[in-house]
């Protein structure tokens, strides 16, 4: 079949506030950052099925005549469906080679692809031939949504290849967005590309990467924020490895063995992202003042104070922390912390020298440092002349 040409892009996410108390059952808010990962995909005539990953130095192909007799007894899974095929999935780990236990970057990402291009095409009445490219801004194993990003481009530019969802950029426009009914297709698909990488994913970053903006997530329930205004920030990369799952278990290990004393922990922290959610609403409804921005700011020192005390904290993020606050600037992690990454709210009147000089002093430290936004649009489709020349030079060079 004709597949439809499309460029779509989705951003990453980080937690404003509310990481690790989310795991017992208290408010989070998830934000989405304007690093955004973008796709292209072409329809070829070729009979082959490519995908192109620069990022991670990827470029694989297969014959369509070779993927076709991998759907034999699986065509009777509907787009609809949110439930991963385990027969499927398992036939096309033996065809590509990937082990179950495997669980690098360049795997999975092939493997959530084919999943979902045969899930996609698989009930037409040929398998398309297709290219993907697929480039980010976004470093991989950050803890910023990089996989939810990558799943969430690949769910909306298959869907619109197939013409499942709508096309919905008009000549005139430089970049569009998809209905609610239509997002929440996307974001189902995606989620199941989640599931393929990570196993037991909670939703949250597929769905910052879908609607975007700010989104509350509290006991399983995610609530997008309506009318946030984008705050600019600065995110740093502290490039010090942690692991998610070591830094969650220490934190239920000190609530079990304290539980006085961390429980209030847990519900100011809960408070905190209570109240930085009704800050934001009124900055929406009454324009931001430089009240508000102070609020933010000491509620981004107080969790971070509280992340501490969890011992989540890391002496690279006491370095963020020390450095930014020498300027003028607050921040705190974002994440599971243990390194990892940190943000540093940048309010309207920050001088641009003082955010050149701030970057500088966090990359003399060995960090990376991008000054970007939170609050930005979730996935869009976008028209080639929308897209920067060199992302555009990227995306179509292979």
């Amino acid at each position: 079949m004709h597949a439809r040409d499309c460029y779509v892009s989705a951003p990453g996410k980080a937690i404003l506030h509310g990481e690790h108390a989310v795991v017992h059952g208290k408010v989070a808010l998830a934000v989405s950052l304007n690093l955004r990962t973008y796709l292209r995909l072409q329809s070829t005539s070729n009979g082959k099925v490519c995908i192109n990953l620069p990022n991670i130095d990827t470029f694989l192909s297969w014959e369509i005549t070779a993927l076709q007799p991998l759907l034999d007894g699986c065509r009777e899974h509907a787009v609809l469906k949110q439930e991963l095929d385990d027969d499927l999935l398992m036939r096309l780990r033996v065809f590509t080679g990937i082990a179950d236990a495997s669980t690098d970057t360049r795997s999975m990402a092939v493997l959530a692809f084919l999943y979902m291009y045969l899930s996609v095409f698989g009930e037409a009445e040929s398998l398309a031939s297709i290219t993907v490219s697929v480039w980010s801004e976004l470093p991989t194993g950050a803890g910023l949504g990089s996989s939810a990003a990558y799943n969430v481009c690949l769910a909306a530019g298959l869907l619109s290849a197939r013409g499942i969802t709508s096309s919905p950029l008009t000549p005139q426009q430089d970049s569009a967005r998809w209905s609610k009914e239509e997002m929440d297709l996307i974001n189902r698909w995606a989620f199941m590309g989640e599931k393929i990488i990570h196993g037991n994913p909670s939703g949250v970053d597929n769905a910052v990467g879908t609607w975007g903006c700010f989104l509350r997530y509290h006991d399983g329930n995610i609530t997008p924020l309506d009318r946030v205004p984008v705050l600019r920030i600065l995110l740093t990369n502290t490039k010090v490895p942690r692991s998610t799952k070591v830094l969650v278990s220490g934190v239920k290990d000190k609530i079990n063995k304290f539980p006085a004393v961390m429980k209030p922990v847990l519900a100011s922290v809960d408070a905190v992202s209570c109240t930085c959610e009704q800050t934001l609403t009124e900055m929406s409804a009454r324009g931001p003042s430089a009240e508000h921005y102070n609020i933010l700011e000491e509620l981004i020192d107080i969790n971070q104070h509280h992340l501490n005390v969890m011992g989540v904290g890391h002496s690279s993020l006491d370095t963020l922390c020390k450095i930014t606050l020498a300027w003028g600037l607050h921040s705190k992690l974002t994440g599971a912390g243990g390194g990892g990454c940190g943000i540093t709210l940048l309010r309207p009147e920050t001088d641009a020298s003082v955010i050149q000089s701030t970057v500088e002093e966090l990359q003399a430290c060995g960090f990376d440092c991008w000054e970007t936004s939170i609050g930005g649009p979730g996935v869009q489709q976008h028209s080639s002349d929308a897209l920067t020349r060199d992302i555009l030079k990227i995306l179509t060079s292979y």
